[in-house]
């Protein structure tokens, strides 16, 4: 059976790390190639914790491409503590100073482009982060979301509930002219994990340190970077994410990449049309659903909103297993 080929965009900070890791213990995964761009931190240590967590699972074979380290429109604000200021918890000291000699030449972008165009109809991007990269893919080449056989994002919201701002979601409000392009322009099959979806499907803390337990590579590396950091304490997202879905564990980017493994792993959907808000200063960013079809949208994409968590579950502990 021909594996799967994926190309993972990312902006990697802790819960991105894991979900690479779980697409690196899929055995029916191919991944072509991980595009970078900035977000949970900037575009240099993205490039730098991406080369790390490859080392960690000795997967340094496969390619790394730097992208865009800014929005499309307007300066880059990036986070100041939910995964520290490096978007690992700032804990790694041992960084590598010939990082950039193990990036890629060719841009992200391009790379794209030519993975998906040499693979037509065959490939999956799982985009993690801001959706600069695919916006700008699409502007540089009409044709390429046509090629592509889906995406899976992580990102937006369903009922103007922000975990940033008062309506946004972090990644579709960390750059919403390109969320906006992509869903209004990408007409391959396309399904969104929503910052809902994620934290309604969450796990328990139990499970959370019983995954950090196990005897591996990973599981050792995964601890360390979640050992200081407020976003995976559990008295820490108290008064943050409990206000809205109750306590937790919540690993948000590895639910996008759970259902591009497996799709059985989603087990409740909607299908309707989607709205990124441009405007405004409350809801900028927002994503609005459109499942009356008043927008009359072209194209409708798959809104996940119930998941199989014992299915997950094992997905989130075999990520970790390895190598």
């Amino acid at each position: 059976m021909a594996k799967k080929l994926v190309i993972i965009d990312t902006d990697c900070g802790i819960d991105d790390a894991q979900a690479i890791m779980m697409a690196l213990s899929a055995p029916d995964v191919k991944i072509l190639g991980v595009t970078c761009c900035f977000g949970n931190t900037s575009l240099e240590n993205v490039c730098q914790n991406v080369l790390r967590v490859l080392a960690v699972c000795k997967r340094e074979e496969i390619p790394v491409f730097q992208g865009l380290g800014g929005p499309l429109v307007g300066a880059t604000e990036l986070p100041k503590d939910h995964f520290g200021s490096d978007g690992l918890g700032d804990i790694l000291v041992d960084r590598d100073p010939d990082w950039r000699q193990k990036i890629q030449k060719e841009h992200a972008v391009n790379a794209m482009i030519r993975l998906v165009s040499e693979n037509p109809n065959q490939v999956s991007l799982v985009a993690l982060g801001p959706l600069t990269n695919l916006a700008m893919a699409v502007r540089l080449d009409s044709g390429f979301p046509d090629r592509l056989k889906d995406l899976f994002i992580m990102g937006g919201n369903m009922e103007g509930k922000g975990n940033v701002t008062l309506c946004g979601e972090f990644n579709f409000v960390t750059d919403p002219e390109s969320a906006y392009i992509v869903l209004d322009e990408f007409r391959c099959p396309t399904h969104i994990a929503t910052m809902e979806y994620c934290s309604r499907n969450k796990l328990t803390w139990e499970f959370f340190q019983e995954m950090l337990n196990q005897d591996s590579a990973a599981a050792r590396f995964m601890k360390l970077l979640t050992s200081k950091c407020g976003a995976y304490s559990p008295a820490a997202m108290k008064t943050k994410r409990d206000v809205h879905f109750g306590p937790g564990f919540v690993s948000y980017d590895s639910y996008a990449m759970a259902a591009c493994i497996d799709g059985t792993v989603v087990t409740k959907s909607t299908e309707c049309g989607v709205h990124v808000e441009l405007q405004g200063s409350v809801c900028r960013g927002m994503m609005a659903l459109d499942p009356t079809d008043m927008l009359k949208k072209p194209h409708r994409v798959v809104v996940m909103t119930e998941c199989d968590l014992e299915k997950f579950s094992r997905l989130l502990a075999k990520s970790l297993r390895q190598p």
